[in-house]
């Protein structure tokens, strides 16, 4: 078993913020208003060389019937059921509240190890001022201030005594972000893959504002799965909670190696679909395109051809790129979404020899050779590979200035014709010989 902790409590008693000080980030989203965390978060962190694994939840609300207060409580129940230790927080300057009585009952029940941690002790006032808490019956009270870091020391000393020792998950393992616009079906793909409500699904469009991370290890899969918040147009991005969901979205992208991008079958392969591709191909990062709601959509013989040929001209040039249409809701085709990832994951790491590329690419340039300029010929003598996180490839001539655009496009699709390189971005040099 893992060594997982799991920070729980009411909205607004500063979970995120000791989240963010336990992991040494800034992932999770933390604003002056109840609710902001709505799923819950995962991140790493270390105490005096233990490793664990941190989730921040969403702030429980008892008996609420507001749809997002409703989920979040499941949330806070699934959390208490993975983790190993949870932290209980609450917050000196309201002292217990009825919300915090319904969450010392359910904590009672969890039979895990649970610290109270009361926070916002600022001074010794508010140090007399906690011993109410003791009150809950949980034990040991553990006085904070996760805004100075105050306590959390003598906090975490505690914590890992309770720890088994386990290694750091191995971070070798592919990293897949599923991305795209508000209410595409991103969270619901990942239920639907996982078999659970792992996380939440409402029919309000960016329901989930954090980035959060999933190991999935079934039907002989393994990777990691980051589901982000859903991209909004930059004029739609009015609260500061938008904009961070970007950045993290944007963040997400950076860190994964393929990106699945979802879009809505119905709604058609928009500007901010456009906008999105252009960010992964910009950080060379595989691609694959999964049109969602396909069974809303009315098909004849022809459909996916011209769906499949108009997101290839708006994708131009870089129209390698696998196109998978699904129905999330109706279950089809979404395993063949993590078969066409592991593809285009292992032709973005796909290495070529030298001399392959040299019997293949040497005759197609002989018969296609670089257009002459000022009476003068480019000579491409030989090809080899470049040692990078994509497939880069150096073409080494005697005068690499001459060659223009339209060539290195021509060198990049006879690269893809004869390797197997869908999905993966494809970079070409010229180098002087």
């Amino acid at each position: 078993m893992s060594n997982i902790v799991a920070i729980v409590g009411r909205p607004n008693v500063g979970k995120s913020t000791l989240y963010n000080r336990l992991t040494e980030s800034r992932k999770a989203i933390v604003d002056d208003f109840s609710g902001v965390t709505r799923d819950r978060h995962y991140g790493v962190a270390e105490w005096t060389d233990h490793p664990f694994t941190v989730i921040d939840t969403g702030g429980y609300v008892a008996n609420s019937d507001d749809v997002f207060e409703a989920a979040i409580r499941e949330q806070v129940v699934i959390a208490v059921e993975e983790a190993s230790i949870i932290l209980f927080v609450v917050d000196v300057t309201t002292g217990i509240t009825d919300l915090d009585d319904e969450i010392a009952v359910l904590l009672r029940r969890s039979k895990k190890p649970v610290f109270v941690v009361v926070n916002k002790v600022d001074n010794h006032n508010q140090q007399a001022d906690a011993t109410v808490f003791y009150g809950f019956g949980l034990g040991e009270i553990y006085n904070i201030s996760s805004m100075t870091g105050s306590g959390t020391g003598e906090l975490l000393d505690e914590v890992v005594k309770h720890f088994e020792d386990v290694p750091l998950e191995d971070s070798t393992r592919p990293k897949y972000a599923i991305v795209g616009r508000p209410n595409v079906g991103k969270s619901s793909i990942i239920n639907s893959l996982i078999g659970s409500q792992r996380n939440i699904v409402t029919p309000v469009a960016g329901t989930t504002r954090d980035s959060i991370h999933i190991h999935y290890n079934q039907y002989g899969h393994d990777f990691m799965l980051i589901d982000t918040a859903g991209m909004r147009k930059k004029t739609k991005v009015k609260e500061n909670i938008e904009f961070y969901s970007v950045m993290r979205t944007i963040k997400a992208l950076e860190e994964a190696d393929v990106i699945i991008l979802m879009i809505d079958a119905v709604e058609g392969f928009e500007a901010q679909d456009m906008n999105i591709f252009h960010l992964a191909e910009k950080n060379k990062k595989g691609i694959v395109i999964v049109v969602n709601k396909w069974d809303l959509i009315e098909k004849n013989n022809k459909t996916i051809k011209v769906f499949e040929e108009m997101i290839r001209e708006k994708t131009a040039p870089f129209t390698d790129v696998p196109i998978v249409f699904t129905s999330v809701t109706e279950k089809q085709r979404v395993l063949k979404v993590i078969d066409v990832a592991n593809q285009v994951y292992a032709n973005r790491a796909r290495k070529i020899t030298t001399s392959k590329l040299n019997d293949v690419m040497l005759p197609i340039i002989e018969n296609y050779p670089p257009p002459s300029l000022k009476g003068k010929y480019v000579k491409i003598k030989y090809i080899t590979q470049i040692a990078g996180s994509s497939p880069m490839f150096a073409f080494f001539c005697n005068l690499p200035q001459y060659i223009k655009e339209p060539y290195y496009r021509f060198i990049e699709n006879k690269l893809r014709e004869n390797f197997e390189l869908s999905g993966a971005p494809v970079q070409v040099w010229f180098r002087q010989k």
